[in-house]
């Protein structure tokens, strides 16, 4: 079923203003991820103040390292990891927008829902960021055990949160935030099984520029489905 869901998000690439809303978040995610990884590396030079040499970059000296192309080739290669802290972001910007344009066109008869103030929106955001960071800081001692199951951790780990975090800012909408966490406790097998379905091309260079948008599509309509089950 969770499978459905993505096949019926992915069916509205052929709508225009579907299509509109994922260029959008596209450009929006490749600029966040740009941003984080602009931070990364003043993260690196304050603490590291000598000339640090990068793979493919070079010596990391300022500005003109991340306008590089090889930089560019690094931050593609290193989306893998900040991705998720992207995605994250992501939902406090254009979550509503993509919930919207899924229910005009599979849920026409639903009443139409006061949009979320961005504010909000934003704070759930940030909120979650911080979550997203401490936890994945925390997991690194998994990683060490974990050998050649390091990416089957990493995914679950943040599937977990991203799924967690998506589902209940969707849910949100219609049932508000009692209702929404309600819910996703009883569907929380679920809603993690999808969240690592989205973590996993989160971890795929260029793909994972997607994934924000259709992830979002997808979670709107896996809130549908388990909302209407929990009706009837």
């Amino acid at each position: 079923m969770i499978f459905t869901d993505f096949f019926k998000a992915l069916t509205q690439l052929g709508d225009r203003r579907f299509r509109r809303v994922l260029w959008l978040g596209v450009a929006l995610s490749l600029a966040l991820l740009t941003g984080v990884y602009a931070l990364a590396l003043m993260l690196i030079q304050w603490a590291l103040p000598e000339t640090l040499s990068i793979p493919l970059v070079g010596p990391v000296e300022g500005l003109h390292s991340l306008l590089s192309w090889a930089s560019a080739l690094f931050m593609l290669g290193m989306s893998v990891f900040l991705m998720m802290p992207v995605a994250s972001v992501f939902t406090g910007l254009f979550l509503e927008d993509v919930a919207k344009a899924v229910e005009d066109r599979h849920y026409p008869d639903l009443p139409p829902v006061p949009r979320l103030p961005l504010s909000d929106g934003l704070i759930d955001s940030l909120n979650f960021f911080g979550l997203l960071v401490a936890v994945n800081f925390g997991a690194f001692i998994l990683y060490g055990f974990a050998g050649p199951f390091v990416p089957v951790v990493f995914w679950a780990v943040n599937g977990l949160l991203l799924g967690r975090e998506y589902f209940t800012l969707v849910a949100m909408r219609r049932l508000g935030r009692a209702g929404a966490k309600a819910l996703r406790r009883r569907h929380a097998g679920q809603i993690w099984l999808a969240g690592i379905l989205m973590a996993a091309p989160l971890s795929v260079p260029l793909v994972n520029l997607l994934i924000p948008v259709l992830g979002a599509a997808t979670f709107t309509h896996l809130f549908h489905r388990l909302n209407r089950g929990a009706r009837g």
